[in-house]
């Protein structure tokens, strides 16, 4: 599982999957969605705008599955 560093609390979906170049574009996520393809912390996944949190899991099926995790600022 690779982890992706996120700068903020929280991310969207399909804001995540472009940030890790995973997807080139965020309609991409929607036929991806509507397959039946991602899971998130190993539920089937409806919505591309779900609001993501440092420790969540994406899974895309026969691509791979990736954990989100807070960046660390350096001590500030």
């Amino acid at each position: 599982m690779e982890k992706i560093s996120i700068h903020s609390e929280s991310i969207q979906l399909d804001q995540l999957l472009k940030w890790a170049g995973i997807i080139e574009s965020g309609g991409q996520v929607k036929p991806m969605l509507e397959e039946q393809l991602i899971l998130v912390n190993g539920n089937i996944e409806t919505a591309r705008r779900r609001r993501l949190f440092p420790g969540d899991r994406v899974e895309i099926r026969d691509m791979g599955c990736w954990q989100v995790a807070r960046e660390e600022t350096g001590g500030q």
